[in-house]
C-alpha cells in the first residue's frame, strides 16, 4: 500500500519535472549496468573483476 509521503512526491515530480539532461544522465546509468549484467550473466565478466569474500578470520 501506498503511503500519502509517495503522493507528494509524484505530485511535485509532475509539477517539476527533471530536465531532458537529467533523464539521459539516468537512463546512460540503468543502461551501463544492464550491459554489466549481461555480461556478467553470458560468462563474459574478467575474473579480476569479481569481488572475492573474505572469511571473518576467527
Amino acid at each position: 500500500m501506498m503511503s500519502p509521503v509517495w503522493f507528494m512526491r509524484m505530485k511535485r515530480w509532475a509539477q517539476n519535472p527533471p530536465s531532458p539532461r537529467r533523464v539521459k544522465f539516468i537512463f546512460a546509468i540503468i543502461l551501463v549496468a544492464a550491459i554489466i549484467f549481461a555480461l556478467e550473466y553470458a560468462g563474459y565478466w574478467p575474473e579480476w573483476l569479481t569481488a572475492t569474500r573474505i572469511g571473518r578470520g576467527l
